[in-house]
Order: C-alpha cells, then sequence, then structure tokens
C-alpha cells in the first residue's frame, strides 16, 4: 500500500486515542480480567465496562462546563485537561456527596472530624476506590 507520510501520521494519532482509552478501560474498568465462565457473559460486560466509560466521560464533560474543578496534580508535569482518573474521582466524589450520602442533618454541636480532614479523607477515597 502506497500512502503519504501526512496520513500515516493521521492514521496513527487516531489510533494513539482508541489505545489510550483502552489502556485506562483496562487499568480503572478492568475490562479484560472479568472473571465469567462464558463467552456469552464476557461479550455482555465489556460493552457494559465501555458505557460505563462513555458515562462517566459525558458526566464530567457536564460538570466541568457547569463549575470548574480542581486537576489533581504532580510534581514531574501539569495537566490542562482532565484524565480519566480524575474524571472519576469527580464523578465518585459528585455521586456520593449529592445523591448517596447526603450527610447528616444539623443536630447537636458535636464535631468528631474537622471539614477539613472529611475533605482529604473523601479525595483519597474518590481517587483509591
Amino acid at each position: 500500500m502506497n500512502a503519504a507520510p501526512a496520513d500515516i501520521l493521521l492514521w496513527f494519532r487516531q489510533r494513539w486515542q482508541v489505545e489510550v482509552t483502552f489502556a485506562e478501560l483496562r487499568a480503572h474498568l478492568g475490562v479484560e480480567i472479568q472473571r465469567q465462565w462464558s463467552d456469552l457473559a464476557i461479550a455482555r460486560t465489556t460493552p457494559a465496562l465501555f458505557g460505563l466509560f462513555s458515562l462517566v466521560t459525558l458526566f464530567t464533560h457536564y460538570l466541568q462546563a457547569q463549575h470548574p474543578f480542581q486537576l489533581s496534580t504532580s510534581a514531574w508535569y501539569a495537566k490542562s485537561l482532565p484524565t480519566f482518573v480524575d474524571a472519576l474521582t469527580t464523578v465518585r466524589r459528585t455521586l456520593w456527596a449529592t445523591r448517596l450520602f447526603p450527610g447528616s442533618p444539623e443536630i447537636g454541636t458535636a464535631e468528631k472530624v474537622s471539614p477539613e480532614l472529611l475533605e482529604i479523607w473523601c479525595d483519597l477515597l474518590c481517587y483509591a476506590a
């Protein structure tokens, strides 16, 4: 096949996006390590995980448009866009804070954990879960 160098680079760039998607699906959602006994079960699970990946991505895009959030930083590089881990953490934090665990009603004045420490714990759990 005769292809122009520019076409080859374009194809590689397009494939790279797909490769990154697969790598993140394997690393964070367990694609390719499902523990089903039948090929049919695996054939149903993999599309569901791809759907979950898409939902997390879309929900993060929606949340980012409403309230831009702070990206996690590293000592060795600065990010301009969220990674899938950032997206998953943002979705977890949003669901845990507003939907699943709305918090206790304001009764009494006892404070067992400071709000700052609770925030740190929540960040750790969102990234680790």
